[in-house]
């Protein structure tokens, strides 16, 4: 398949109500509305192709960019290359649910993800810290250092209050993960985010939100989830 063909496939799967959907989380035209889970028969066609995920993703269509991230080849890609598409970004469901996924996936994916996160610019930290809740949550717990990430629970835990909003989240998702997902260190996890308590995310044209991952780990506690691994991050 060709990108027009994709693209004509994508807006005949658009509707208008999951288009209104998206755009009141930050999404902007270009857009056509595509459920993520009507993506999946293209994709299963296509399979792994970057130079057409590239092509999708230069659009700036929402979807066709989300699409892109489903048919890539994380480690096809280079470091510049995900700095080229963090930087087409725009708002939080591209940088945390496309790129830092996509990141997550491949053998660089720490190394970038540090980089993002010390940039002081608040997608790319959100991507970053996004990027290793996808990795805590796949990978097995032997392939990341323990005392790197109970730096990063400080670093969290220090920050977090006065952090930009995207980044509020994704470091509240970080506690709950590391508490939900990553054994060696889940008991600092719940005592890291039981002292950063709720908190509160502005959000646009809307009532700031409430986070809260002790909570949240507290749950998964009494589900008996605690330890739990995604077989797949992409979908």
């Amino acid at each position: 398949m060709n990108l027009e063909t994709v693209m004509q496939e994508l807006e005949a799967l658009g509707k208008e109500r999951t288009k209104k959907m998206y755009m009141s989380n930050g999404a902007h035209e270009p857009i056509f509305g595509v459920a993520t889970g009507a993506m999946k028969p293209i994709a299963k066609k296509i399979g792994i192709d970057q130079a057409l995920a590239e092509e999708l993703y230069a659009t700036g269509n929402y979807d066709a960019m989300y699409f892109a991230g489903i048919i890539s080849d994380p480690n096809g890609m280079s470091e510049a290359d995900y700095d080229r598409w963090i930087d087409s970004a725009y708002f939080y469901m591209l940088s945390d649910y496309v790129v830092a996924v996509t990141l997550a996936e491949a053998d660089i994916a720490q190394e970038v993800a540090d980089k993002w996160i010390a940039s002081g610019d608040e997608l790319r930290m959100s991507a970053g810290w996004s990027c290793y809740c996808w990795l805590l949550g796949n990978r097995p717990d032997v392939e990341f250092s323990k005392d790197k990430l109970a730096a990063m629970l400080e670093t969290a835990k220090n920050n977090i209050h006065d952090a930009p909003e995207r980044t509020k989240s994704a470091m509240n998702n970080f506690m709950y993960t590391v508490g939900f997902s990553y054994l060696p260190l889940h008991e600092e996890a719940v005592e890291t985010a039981k002292e950063v308590g709720p908190v509160e995310m502005k959000r646009d044209n809307k009532k700031p939100g409430i986070l809260n991952a002790y909570e949240n780990i507290q749950k998964e506690i009494e589900r008996g989830k605690i330890g739990f691994k995604r077989k797949y991050v992409r979908c």
